[in-house]
């Protein structure tokens, strides 16, 4: 079997190491200094020891990874990011209670159409007139004092727009969405009051969702919703308020794991910065026959959209790269073009062989 680059956005590639792990799993179960359980992973009861084990794991080793104070809650939560942008307001907001909103790509769009039904959303910044290429500055926010929260994305996935730095938001704490850049650098997590973040990019499948929340703020009344839309009724219940999606949560402890092993978030943030160096550089560096229109501070690490000069060399760029062993390339109908995210998952060796096809066609077309 040969193995593509796959530059998808999500879901996205899973390190080998840790397919493998799972595919001898998926068989029948042997946890760490345990016997054989005599069932797959998929086929155990989330009850039961094995997998209490691999639950406690996951977020021991998440906690390290990050560096997730004790004084922040961890849930393990079925359904996407999306999900978790509804939840925000109602667990942490009062009826109409103003919510403050940074705008920066198609994410940002999504989070403020989830939370309006529950909130009086502000847009306290935006760079959508500007087409969303640039982080708007800081100086210019206009924040209200009686703001729930302020939410930001940390990285728009398909704009390719990543925050660089963490932003003050005073007294009102800071909810920041970061499906797609989590543990791909050191990260305050002191500096947020929640942080969430949809697995299926750096942390591993589509399915679960992480939410890392300050304790404090859990004891905020919300409003009226059912348990299983509650925090508070998740955290007492281990994440196991009801069945979890246990494969999913299994798989995300042996990605987390893996990047432990390789050396942790500064290890990822050292090869995230020499990936997308390399990228940037093959696109400004092709006269033209490239472009990403992002402005350079606020250039993503994790997606980088780029552009033909010609359009209409689009379906022969990505039919050549799948003949290459590249995939995932398309880029977002919202935007068109090509698209590479390169995630933790994506080895050096990928970028490199993406660069190198990119020249090549650039050498045979101009």
């Amino acid at each position: 079997m040969s193995r593509a680059y796959n530059f998808s956005p999500g879901p996205a590639a899973l390190p080998e190491d840790v397919l493998r792990r799972a595919q001898a799993d998926m068989l029948e179960y042997v946890g760490p200094g345990q016997a054989a359980a005599g069932a797959s992973i998929v086929e155990l009861s989330h009850r039961g020891p094995e997998f209490l084990d691999v639950a406690q794991r996951a977020e021991v080793d998440l906690r390290a990874l990050i560096g997730i104070p004790d004084a922040y809650a961890v849930l393990f939560l079925a359904g996407g990011a999306t999900t978790q942008q509804a939840l925000i307001a109602l667990n942490f907001a009062a009826m109409g209670q103003p919510a403050d909103y940074v705008l920066t790509g198609h994410w940002g769009h999504t989070a403020i159409k989830q939370a309006r039904p529950y909130v009086d959303v502000r847009i306290a910044a935006s760079s959508e007139a500007e087409g969303f290429k640039a982080i708007p500055d800081r100086a210019d926010w206009r924040l209200s004092a009686d703001a729930a929260y302020v939410h930001i994305t940390a990285n728009e996935t398909i704009h390719g727009v990543e925050f660089r730095d963490t932003p003050e938001t005073g007294d009102v704490p800071l909810f920041a969405d970061f499906s797609s850049s989590i543990a791909s650098e050191p990260l305050d997590v002191g500096r947020y009051g929640l942080i969430y973040a949809g697995a299926q990019k750096n942390l591993g499948p589509v399915g679960i969702t992480v939410v890392i929340v300050r304790r404090d703020l859990l004891e905020r009344s919300g409003q009226p919703r059912a348990g299983i839309f509650d925090y508070r009724a998740h955290l007492a219940a281990d994440s196991m308020l009801n069945t979890p999606p246990s494969w999913n949560w299994y798989l995300l402890g042996l990605t987390v794991k893996w990047m432990r092993d390789e050396g942790g978030v500064e290890v990822f943030a050292e090869r995230s910065r020499a990936k997308a160096r390399l990228l940037y550089d093959t696109i400004d560096g092709s006269d033209g026959f490239y472009r990403n229109d992002v402005d350079v501070a606020a250039r993503s690490r994790m997606n980088i959209p780029f552009f033909l000069h010609d359009a209409r060399l689009d379906a022969e760029f990505l039919a050549g790269a799948r003949e290459a062993g590249l995939i995932g390339l398309k880029g977002h109908r919202v935007l068109g073009g090509m698209r590479a995210s390169i995630y933790n998952a994506m080895p050096v060796a990928g970028v490199e062989a993406l660069t190198a096809y990119m020249r090549d066609f650039q050498q045979h077309r101009s």
